[in-house]
């Protein structure tokens, strides 16, 4: 691999690492200096495809990558006004995620590593989600609390150090983002859910509804929102809905519940792990009603929240740039016999 000097300090080296991601429907590709510094960030949502169907078809998000895996990784590499030459390692995204979809960029990214000879590392799409907080210009402290939450998953880990993610709690049926969308076909919003609930829900009082808040055991950090997804439906059914004032009373009541089971299972962890700070990302993270309000339950108890900058609560590649960097210093890297895999898989 080769190095160059960064400054003065002849100890200091500078590695530029290209982050593949290609888990679900967005194709993204960046370069990454050191772990921290975004040199480019390019994504190519196929948000535009898939809203006929209401979610993600998998088979087409899988075409659509591999359309745009190449002309995705020459921008990222033109915007850093860099050339292929300059790339030190490769990184992508190798699971969880729809399998078709994570194959694309895990062999792009494998054989663009074997062809230059350079180090290659397969990223937890999951740390890569931590990771984005590292990104931001507030960064949490260790130890804290983050949470993934996106439209497949919703996870809480005590997070110790760079390489240490404890699993403290994680859905057992719908993920919120998932639970959003569901939501939101039920009221002919469209797809994805979670931007359209979150502006709907604006315009009216949180509290018209009573929708349940399910909790489980008494101590667990799991996750149920099938319960509360079919409150909805049961009262979507029972009443009519049809004008955008009532949609927006069922949206914005839907949204408090989940606002409140999160924030408070997150505030709870932080209580029983003494943690001071609490890390929220992915794409259920770019809810401003959810973050403000999460902040505001938190400071009663002088926890304080961080979360990424938009561009990076979605799916995209700086992230897994990020984790990659780490993964390679440490030498933690894949061999060509390495696969990608589906379900959810932490340290």
């Amino acid at each position: 691999m080769k190095h160059r000097p960064n400054g003065s300090d002849e100890k200091s080296y500078i590695m530029i690492v290209l982050g593949i991601e290609s888990s679900c429907d967005e194709t993204a590709a960046s370069l990454v200096l050191d772990g921290k510094n975004i040199l480019s960030s390019v994504i190519a949502s196929q948000i535009d495809v898939h809203h006929k169907y209401g979610g993600v078809v998998p088979e087409l998000a899988s075409r659509m990558h591999i359309e745009a895996i190449v002309p995705v990784v020459d921008q990222a590499i033109r915007e850093a006004n860099l050339n292929i030459e300059d790339i030190d390692a490769v990184a992508a995204t190798r699971g969880p995620g729809l399998i078709g979809a994570l194959l694309v960029g895990f062999c792009f990214a494998k054989s663009f590593a074997f062809a230059r000879n350079l180090p290659f590392a397969g990223v937890n799409h999951l740390e890569a989600h931590i990771y984005s907080l590292f990104l931001a210009d507030r960064k949490p402290g260790f130890p804290f609390i983050a949470l993934v939450v996106s439209g497949g998953h919703t996870n809480i880990y005590h997070v110790t150090s760079y390489d240490n993610f404890e699993l403290m709690g994680q859905t057992r049926d719908d993920a919120a983002g998932e639970a959003f969308d569901k939501v939101a076909k039920m009221l002919n919003l469209g797809y994805p859910g979670g931007p359209v609930i979150e502006k709907l829900s604006k315009t009216k009082d949180p509290g018209a509804i009573s929708f349940p808040r399910t909790m489980l055991e008494k101590g667990s950090f799991d996750f149920s929102f099938s319960g509360l997804k079919s409150s909805v439906a049961r009262y979507v059914h029972d009443h009519s809905i049809t004008t955008e004032e009532k949609k927006a009373q069922v949206a914005s009541s839907f949204q408090e519940a989940v606002i409140d089971v999160l924030s408070k299972k997150l505030i709870n962890a932080a209580k029983i792990k003494n943690c001071k700070h609490i890390g929220v990302a992915g794409g259920v993270s770019a809810n401003k009603t959810f973050v403000e309000k999460l902040f505001f339950k938190a400071k009663d108890q002088k926890i304080d929240i961080f979360a990424p900058s938009p561009r990076l609560c979605g799916d995209n590649a700086a992230m897994v740039a990020a984790r990659g960097y780490t993964m390679i210093q440490q030498g933690a890297l894949c061999s060509l016999d390495h696969d990608v895999f589906s379900r959810t898989k932490i340290n």
